[in-house]
């Protein structure tokens, strides 16, 4: 073979090597990726897309938005909550999820973030049957004077390992994790509760609580999330979960 020739293939080979580009097909093990994680936007910003009054009809005049967070302008009170407010829940049920959102409070007031609610005319209320992470202002809130309804308790079950909350009239970062019945309470960065939920255990916490009349709470291990009026100016932003 013509000397010229050989040396002009062997260029083209060094050239196609150095250039990265497959010349031999080769057997290989192909690692699959697992998808981003999916968050969804339960909040977007601007409207109450997703959301309605429990029991029934469209969100109250008392919840307004701003500056891309769902508020409570609790002005004007009916009995403990607000007139025109009521607590608020996602038309959609969740079963195993990742919520994140943050809340910040105002000076005296009382919230809470209420999940596995069962929407039903039996039940007038959403912590009849729905757990609910405490939101409140420890340093002015009567009810911070009971150990296990502090911010960040699993109220009336769980006081938090320790308190991580801001104070009033800061934004705060919380996280409910539940999965397959394991439950965990996430307040700026710290994990403050870890419970399992529907076990001996979980019923003798539920025996001993002001719930313990109430036949239908922490027994549904599905249902929807709700944002309590509790009568207090409240604000909640950033509100995203991912399904497990």
């Amino acid at each position: 073979m013509d000397k010229k020739y050989l040396a002009a293939a062997a260029l083209a080979s060094l050239l196609v090597a150095c250039s990265g580009e497959k010349t031999v097909e080769t057997e290989e093990t192909v690692t699959e990726v697992a998808p981003a994680e999916e968050w969804i936007d339960l909040f977007d910003g601007k409207s109450f897309t997703g959301w309605h009054k429990y029991g029934g009809g469209e969100v109250g005049k008392a919840w307004k938005i701003e500056d891309g967070a769902i508020y409570l302008d609790a002005v004007n009170k009916d009995g403990w909550q607000t007139g025109d407010g009521g607590d608020i829940v996602t038309d959609e049920e969740f079963e195993n999820f990742h919520l994140k959102y943050d809340w910040k409070i105002a000076q005296n007031g009382n919230s809470g973030v209420i999940f596995f609610i069962n929407e039903s005319p039996e039940y007038q209320y959403p912590w009849q049957t729905g757990p609910e992470m405490q939101v409140l202002d420890n340093e002015g809130h009567p009810d911070a004077k009971i150990i296990s309804h502090r911010a960040g308790d699993l109220y009336d079950l769980i006081v938090s390992s320790e308190e991580t909350v801001k104070p009033y009239g800061e934004w705060n970062q919380a996280e409910i994790i539940a999965d397959h019945g394991k439950l965990e309470f996430v307040l700026n960065g710290t994990t403050i509760v870890s419970t399992t939920m529907w076990t001996p255990e979980w019923e003798a916490l539920i025996a001993g609580s002001k719930f313990k009349d109430m036949p239908g709470f922490g027994k549904f291990k599905k249902g929807k999330i709700a944002l309590q009026d509790h009568g207090d100016l409240v604000y909640y932003r950033n509100i995203v979960l991912k399904k497990l």
